[in-house]
């Protein structure tokens, strides 16, 4: 068995890549604690804590060393994402480095180094099946380069004005785009500039998906802690089935996400065409599990659990929004199904080419 074989059933870290989530799980601790998190929901960014962020390399770690960055793989990168969501963190980073790492496939080297350090924040329209017209973009109230789909161009788009943002259930700095409202207007990239979005739209997805991860265990722990502490007939509530077996599920949930979504980063960093479903399928299940599980921290700790003060209801509003930033989770379910019926049509013209008995 050659390493890649192994590696395709083996998505354990290595030790470097435990430190890696060690530090970001300690820097998320000290620096975005649930009041900041809380102060920055009108605008949905705080800046402060995305310099710090930048200055620790997060930004540049995602781009390859061609254009001056680290080179971190796609595993690498579900790792801060997970911490990213275990704290609810108000930074656009997903969008960011998702955005960046497009311009650097494309070779935009216009704003190659203010993007990479941070300084300018870039970000990316993710709906499925959007190619013209305006749209809403996650991080767009905040971006400086916005990258949309026009057609069959890739065009940077960037504003005098910055488009005002939009509530929603995310609380993300979400705001429409209209690209002929755009004050500077760049078409990016050759006959390879489509191929190079879809992958960044895998991308996002997958980082969302392990942001999520990071998300709903987060919530697992805030309701397991409530209930080891609240009694009922002189026992912890922890210990009811009703209690304990959902709180089973969402571990259950956490490690089978965790899992799918580091095998689907090892898949777009290797072997990217082989098994592009994976990154949509981490998507789709956690953004199911990630409503589940929020919703039930909310309900394990009652009347608590619904009050604005809640750390649970603050979990709950992201696990529902978060997704919905990329549009109709449907659409990428869909899209699992096409690339699962394109790769075995093509598996079977392959087939009948070299054994015509198999087909």
């Amino acid at each position: 068995m050659d390493r890649y074989e192994l590696r395709r059933e083996d998505y354990s870290l290595s030790a470097d890549q435990a430190d890696l989530q060690a530090a970001y799980a300690k820097f998320f601790a000290t620096h975005c604690p649930i009041d900041v998190v809380r102060a920055a929901e009108p605008t949905g960014f705080d800046k402060s804590l995305w310099e710090r962020l930048c200055g620790t390399g997060a930004t540049t770690m995602a781009l390859p060393e061609s254009v001056g960055g680290d080179g971190a793989t796609l595993v690498d990168l579900t790792l801060v994402a997970e911490e990213l969501g275990r704290a609810i963190a108000p930074v656009p980073w997903i969008d960011h480095v998702v955005a960046a790492r497009l311009l650097a496939r494309i070779g935009d080297t216009e704003s190659a180094g203010a993007v990479a350090e941070g300084r300018q924040i870039a970000a990316l329209a993710p709906q499925l099946g959007v190619t013209t017209g305006r749209r809403l973009v996650p991080a767009g109230s905040i971006a400086d380069h916005v990258i949309v789909r026009e057609g069959d161009e890739i065009v940077r788009l960037s504003f005098a004005t910055r488009p005002a943002k939009v509530d929603n259930l995310g609380r993300l700095p979400m705001a429409w785009v209209d690209p002929a409202a755009a004050d500077s207007r760049t078409v990016l990239g050759g006959a390879d500039a489509l191929a190079h979005y879809e992958l960044a739209l895998d991308e996002w997805r997958l980082l969302t998906a392990s942001a999520l991860v990071g998300l709903i265990e987060q919530t697992m722990r805030i309701a397991a802690e409530f209930a080891t502490t609240r009694y009922t007939l002189g026992v912890p509530i922890s210990t009811l089935q009703g209690i304990s077996h959902p709180l089973a599920n969402i571990a259950i949930a956490v490690e089978g996400g965790r899992s799918l979504g580091r095998k689907a980063a090892w898949y777009l960093d290797n072997e990217p065409e082989a098994r592009r479903e994976l990154a949509l399928a981490a998507f789709v299940f956690m953004s199911d599990e990630a409503a589940k599980a929020a919703t039930m921290a909310v309900q394990v700790q009652g009347g608590l659990g619904v009050s604005s003060e809640s750390a649970a209801s603050a979990y709950l509003v992201r696990a529902r929004g978060w997704p919905m930033a990329g549009g109709d989770v449907g659409a990428a379910a869909l899209r699992i199904a096409e690339l699962i019926s394109e790769r075995n049509i093509r598996e079977g013209v392959n087939h009948a080419v070299t054994d015509p008995a198999r087909v």
